[in-house]
């Protein structure tokens, strides 16, 4: 396992080591003492599993009360992964860090609480990710920012996107400064 440090504080990319040959692979996403080792949450309280057609992008989504970390990663197909600085004492606030994660590249991204996520597919088939989150869903303490907010301005890598009703009604970057919650 190779842990990374992105160019925007606190998030990480893990590579795993993935053992294949003519069969198939094999690879370990998660032990609990080599993420406690490296300074990795190593405490998750809910795994989620999500399924998206091509074309689908999804986001950007936070989760303040109580905070929600996420570590992400393709099982099937292939994605851009997006992570939003949103933590208004930072260094890096508003500014967003991409990654492509695929079924086949061994990589992990961790996304500390205080950033918002997104992710559109790419390719021509549907892309299963899994999510490891360090506490359980709270609809109540979730939020959001549009996906095209031009102030972040995320280069999403398609065009013509399909996307949700709700995630195109979410509030601009500039509403979400007026009343930011204090990430600690």
């Amino acid at each position: 396992m190779k842990i990374s440090d992105c160019e925007l504080e606190g998030l990480k990319i893990i590579e795993l080591d993935v053992h294949g040959d003519a069969r198939g692979f094999f690879v370990e996403r998660f032990h609990v003492k080599r993420f406690a080792e490296a300074g990795l949450p190593h405490i998750f309280l809910q795994d989620n599993h999500s399924r998206s057609a091509p074309g689908i992008l999804r986001g950007i989504h936070y989760q303040y009360a109580p905070p929600q970390g996420k570590l992400v990663g393709v099982i099937r197909g292939k994605v851009w992964d997006v992570a939003v600085d949103i933590r208004p004492q930072s260094k890096t606030f508003g500014k967003y860090y991409g990654i492509e994660l695929t079924g086949e590249n061994g990589k992990l991204f961790w996304i500390p609480p205080g950033f918002a996520h997104g992710f559109c597919v790419l390719g021509d088939e549907p892309a299963d990710m899994l999510y490891k989150v360090t506490s359980v869903y709270n609809a109540v303490g979730e939020g959001g920012i549009k996906y095209d907010d031009p102030e972040i301005g995320i280069k999403w890598p398609i065009t013509n996107p399909t996307i949700s009703e709700r995630d195109k009604a979410q509030q601009s970057f500039a509403e979400y400064k007026k009343s930011a919650p204090n990430w600690g």
